[in-house]
């Protein structure tokens, strides 16, 4: 019991710190926000050529390219919603100097949270069908209810808190439902890559909680999209 206690006290504080963290570098300014994403990136990748030697030994660096589409582009493409998007829109962006609004990357990352959040409390409560083999846990009912959800929140959000109402809310719902399937897959895809690893975490930066590619996988692939339809919107 003591045991489980002093692990349940290590997961709070961790989780604690990281949230702490990840508010620090999207609130502060665009230094801190193009600083938590580096960090993001490098350790992103230190995990992904640990996972590819796992599974190709001594042939890893043939795969090492695919982390330019699956960790890279996706970091610039962070990086390129928040330091361009509404600012560029409302004539603040400039070379010289860059605007920051960390509205669209906060889009992103609370859509992929209340997402993952919701499809746990959904799946727990009424989940019965199976949703894939590469991670067993999850369930139709749950992937389903944690999107549905997360729209739903989403929307509520961008039409009742005056921060978020730059952003027209029509698009606030386009987002959660981008990031909620985007996320999904991103999700199967670094649980697939575990398993062909035959390791439970890709890393241990977060005791009790994973790696770098634990936290992000959902953000790696939900980005490109709201990316390209952002930049289809022209917003």
């Amino acid at each position: 019991m003591a045991l489980n206690k002093e692990v349940f006290k290590t997961r709070s504080l961790t989780a604690v710190v990281f949230a702490l963290v990840m508010l620090a570098g999207l609130f502060v300014n665009k230094w801190t926000f193009i600083a938590l994403f580096t960090v993001i990136h490098f350790g992103a990748w230190y995990e992904f050529v640990r996972i590819l030697k796992k599974i190709y030994g001594s042939k890893f660096l043939a795969y090492t390219f695919f982390g330019l589409f699956y960790i890279t582009t996706p970091i610039l493409m962070m990086l390129w919603l928040g330091l361009t998007s509404i600012g560029q829109a409302a004539g603040h962006f400039s070379i010289s100097h860059l605007y920051y609004s960390p509205i669209l990357p906060i889009a992103v990352i609370l859509s992929i949270w209340i997402n993952d959040t919701m499809a746990y409390i959904v799946g727990s409560l009424i989940g019965k069908t199976p949703f894939s083999k590469i991670s067993p846990k999850k369930t139709w009912e749950g992937t389903a209810g944690g999107a549905i959800l997360c729209v739903v929140v989403m929307g509520l959000l961008g039409y009742f808190l005056p921060a978020l109402q730059s952003l027209p809310l029509r698009h606030w719902l386009c987002i959660a439902a981008i990031a909620a399937v985007a996320g999904t897959l991103g999700d199967l895809l670094e649980s697939k890559l575990k398993r062909m690893a035959g390791i439970k975490d890709s890393g241990s930066f977060m005791p009790g909680h994973g790696g770098f590619l634990d936290r992000f996988d959902s953000l790696l692939v939900a980005t490109p999209f709201v990316w390209v339809y952002m930049s289809i919107i022209n917003i």
